[in-house]
């Protein structure tokens, strides 16, 4: 089943008109008005925030304090078309729109958010050189070939690829993969990358580095 990206939405009601156009891109779209409790159906992907309505909201400063990596969502803000200049450079942090911006801008600064932020596009495939990841699917390719991969390969490599740069330990990996209750040992994600790589990589086309008594972290370029 196709995983559905969450946009939510923080401020008052001049949010309203973006609803129906992010829904018609296919995204499932909260508003969070001011005071009202937080949705609990999932972490967002992204995060579009209206700063005359929301500038004091706890939840929206939440977000735009966050790491900003690839398990954090995108932050959007919608800034005053009048007095830019005092707007205070902390309540940008992946891109801004002035109030009145068109629903089809806006949709497409959030598509471009979660693509630089995750290298995931709007019908969720992964792109990185020949290597495709339909994540709606569980499917890859290879320059067009299938790849068959159990699921944990799989899934160690949906992580890694979805949080390209980032460097993780093997306890890591071990806790977001297999899960905290997993009692197999660190020696467990050697072996499953060793793995992905004999499927995925050749000696031209390495995806996964080893950062030496670190862990692995999948290549941005």
């Amino acid at each position: 089943m196709n995983k559905m990206r969450i946009i939510l939405l923080i401020g008052d009601s001049t949010l309203a008109p973006y609803t129906g156009p992010l829904e018609a891109e296919g995204f499932a779209v909260q508003h969070l008005f001011p005071g009202a409790s937080e949705p609990s159906t999932g972490s967002p992907d992204a995060v579009v925030m209206d700063l005359s309505s929301a500038a004091e909201d706890p939840r929206a400063r939440r977000y735009l304090e966050a790491a900003s990596d690839g398990e954090t969502p995108a932050v959007i803000t919608l800034l005053p078309s009048a007095g830019l200049q005092t707007v205070d450079p902390a309540s940008i942090r992946d891109d801004f729109l002035l109030n009145g911006a068109t629903a089809e801008e806006l949709c497409a600064r959030v598509r471009r958010a979660l693509y630089q932020r995750h290298g995931v596009d709007t019908r969720n495939t992964l792109k990185h050189g020949d290597l495709v990841m339909d994540l709606a699917n569980y499917t890859v390719h290879i320059a067009g070939r299938p790849v068959e991969l159990t699921y944990k390969e799989y899934e160690l490599l949906r992580f890694l690829a979805t949080n390209r740069g980032r460097v993780f330990t093997r306890e890591i990996l071990l806790s977001k993969v297999w899960g905290y209750d997993f009692y197999g040992g660190a020696r467990t994600v050697d072996v499953h990358i060793r793995r992905l790589r004999a499927k995925i990589e050749d000696r031209h086309t390495p995806f996964i580095e080893t950062v030496r008594n670190v862990g692995y972290r999948f290549r941005t370029s």
